[in-house]
């Protein structure tokens, strides 16, 4: 994607007030109302990984076919790092499943639309290793559902749009993506192979599958027979498995047994790259000592 066609990034109006899962609010959001289906000709919607799986296996499609179809690839930060948002019909800003009765898959309806009319942010607290939570009040001027009556809180109200299921598929994904931006400039633009493996471990369910019964995957990694029947078996442990594969690649989080010649040659491979620096350095300090010689008379 080209720098200028980067979105730029959104800057609200009003600094949204945070909100605990037992804080109340007002909404209800129903057939009858005036402006049912509004947001559904308005969409900007990210697709996390599950919603993808969900949305796929529903449709009986493979993961990539679901993409093509109805996805619409961009850039999740500067860096270039893959996301996915649902594609509207063409010449709309419509949603692909919305009808004049409602939401066509509704019943695997993404998150953020299970979501509406809330937000949810996640941040990392400064030198803190958890991540915490927090829920915003969403109100755009076409919505009439904050005119309701009662009151419901924000927990109640996850559970009665079936949200708890989606954040705990999607957490260990979510995690990776403030690990990365909590990094900063520091882990710089990664390298396009890590793309790559981002963008197959997220969302190629089925590309994913094929890599962990590869030889490729077998020599490196030790899994027993049972944990490999398992994610061949059931795409949610294999997506859950997804996220500790994608940590310990890209961060260094060791929970999957690597085989121990693998790891002596990884081993290997890191006393190159300290030795390689430490010639760059001595190279380095030659180079200065040369400059801060006395010129000859």
């Amino acid at each position: 994607m080209a720098e200028h066609d980067r979105e730029a990034p959104y800057i609200p109006e009003k600094v949204p007030v945070k909100l605990g899962l037992d804080d109340t609010f007002r909404f209800r959001c129903h057939k009858d109302i005036a402006c049912f289906n509004v947001c559904c000709h308005q969409i900007d919607l990210p697709l996390t990984p599950y919603d993808i799986l969900r949305l796929k296996n529903r449709l009986g499609m493979t993961a990539i076919e679901f993409i093509k179809e109805y996805g619409l690839p961009y850039e999740m930060d500067a860096h270039g790092m893959p996301g996915i948002k649902m594609r509207p019909l063409p010449n709309t800003t419509s949603c692909p499943f919305v009808t004049e009765e409602g939401c066509s898959v509704y019943e695997d309806r993404p998150v953020a639309c299970r979501y509406y009319a809330l937000g949810r942010g996640s941040m990392r607290p400064v030198g803190e290793a958890r991540i915490e939570d927090y829920y915003f009040i969403v109100k755009e001027d076409h919505c009439q559902g904050h005119e309701a009556e009662e009151e419901i809180s924000i927990r109640e109200y996850r559970e009665q749009q079936g949200i708890p299921k989606y954040d705990e598929m999607n957490e260990g994904w979510r995690d990776l993506i403030i690990k990365k931006r909590s990094a900063g400039p520091a882990i710089g633009r990664p390298p396009e192979a890590s793309m790559r493996l981002f963008f197959m471990a997220s969302y190629d369910m089925e590309g994913f599958l094929a890599f962990l019964v590869s030889d490729a995957f077998r020599s490196v990694y030790d899994l027993d027979r049972d944990t490999l029947e398992t994610l061949v078996k059931d795409e949610e442990a294999r997506m859950q498995f997804a996220w500790r594969f994608l940590k310990q690649v890209l961060f260094g989080e060791m929970s999957i047994p690597v085989r121990e010649d693998a790891r002596k040659a990884y081993e290997e491979r890191l006393r190159e790259r300290a030795r390689a620096l430490e010639e760059e350095k001595r190279s380095f300090a030659r180079a200065e000592a040369a400059f801060d010689a006395p010129l000859p008379d």
